[in-house]
């Protein structure tokens, strides 16, 4: 009975997604040993992928015009081996996967880390993040739920429901979905605490009191984990990069959507007709800027490493290299370009 019912709700659930996954070039950990004095960034796994890339054309770029001094960049993976050796001379370090470990790395390390990727703003203090750092834009996102394809969820749920089931005082498919048999038990998942994503799905739908059916564990943004094998399963998703993954060929190993498919929020879909996201589901409480992380006073330095800083992340205006040259690649990743001044702009944690 359970069978068919799946099957009955399968059609409607492919709404916001299917596609086959093309399989794309992994872009993994530098495979060269950065030098000290390049810049090396951790954290995020939203946004690993599109910085790998990112480091792949700018080094690429200053090759191309003869320029054989200035810093490097390179991304470490939020996943992998259980330590890094950041750079040349660095020592090892546990790998900082996530936004919040990102930051706490950037903070810690000294000149071994010098950029934290964050797929969330700044924590305000008290409590928060060091009121050293900034935060500086350069693409937008926005964070849905998924669910298995031909499993038990909906093609909708809205912001109320999701708080619900998170709170663990709506357990059943059936109260939801009446063609589920009663006593399907709702799974809803949430990726480790350190991740962005993670913490601002949860503040998206109104901070719920966390019950004791959620289960935290799986990495953010990947569909292969076993647990989703359960038809009943329920899981935040970046939208960029559910798109990137399924639409756009970047998708390796275990850095795939599976069997998950993006969902929509309160009657509005994530994605596009032509699988891009959606502006007004970027629109809504749900969108998201991204960011990559600095410590204040390499930021504003006149010496040869905060240029690099600002030749990489830095607004257009500025030649920063991802806001003036980066457009394409922030697409292909599935991120939306932060228009005008927008791009490289900053925010520092005073608060």
């Amino acid at each position: 009975m359970r069978k068919t019912a799946a099957k009955l709700l399968a059609v409607a659930a492919i709404a916001t997604s299917v596609a086959t996954v093309a399989s794309g070039t992994a872009l993994a950990d530098p495979t060269v040993t950065p030098a000290a004095q390049d810049i090396v960034s951790v954290g995020s796994d939203t946004t690993q992928a599109v910085s790998n890339q990112f480091s792949t054309d700018y080094n690429a770029y200053l090759t191309s015009i003869g320029d054989t001094t200035s810093p490097r960049y390179y991304s470490w993976d939020a996943t992998g081996s259980a330590t890094i050796t950041p750079k040349s001379g660095a020592t090892s370090i546990p790998r900082p996967n996530g936004s919040g470990a990102g930051i706490s790395a950037l903070n810690a390390t000294g000149s071994q880390v010098d950029v934290a990727r964050s797929s969330r703003g700044p924590k305000p203090n008290p409590g928060g993040d060091p009121t050293t750092d900034v935060f500086v834009a350069f693409a937008k996102d926005a964070v849905s739920w998924s669910a298995p394809s031909g499993g038990y969820a909906p093609a909708n749920l809205t912001t109320a429901q999701l708080k619900a089931i998170y709170e663990c005082t709506t357990t059943d498919w059936h109260t939801l979905v009446p063609a589920v048999p009663a006593g399907t038990t709702i799974k809803p998942y949430l990726p480790q605490a350190n991740s962005g994503t993670r913490s601002f799905f949860l503040s998206a739908i109104g901070n719920p009191a966390l019950g004791g059916c959620v289960v935290t564990g799986p990495q953010e943004n990947e569909g292969t984990d076993p647990v989703f094998t359960n038809a009943a399963s329920v899981f935040p998703y970046s939208v960029a990069h559910y798109i990137g993954q399924v639409f756009n060929g970047h998708s390796s190993g275990s850095d795939a959507a599976g069997t998950l498919t993006i969902r929509s929020v309160d009657g509005v879909s994530p994605l596009t007709a032509a699988n891009t996201l959606s502006p007004a589901f970027a629109a809504t409480a749900y969108g998201r800027v991204v960011y990559n992380v600095v410590r204040q006073a390499e930021w504003t330095a006149t010496d040869a490493h905060g240029t690099a800083l600002r030749n990489i992340f830095g607004p257009a205006s500025t030649n920063g290299w991802i806001c003036k040259n980066g457009t394409n690649d922030i697409k292909s990743y599935g991120f939306l370009p932060l228009p005008g001044a927008a791009c490289g702009s900053t925010i520092q944690n005073n608060s």
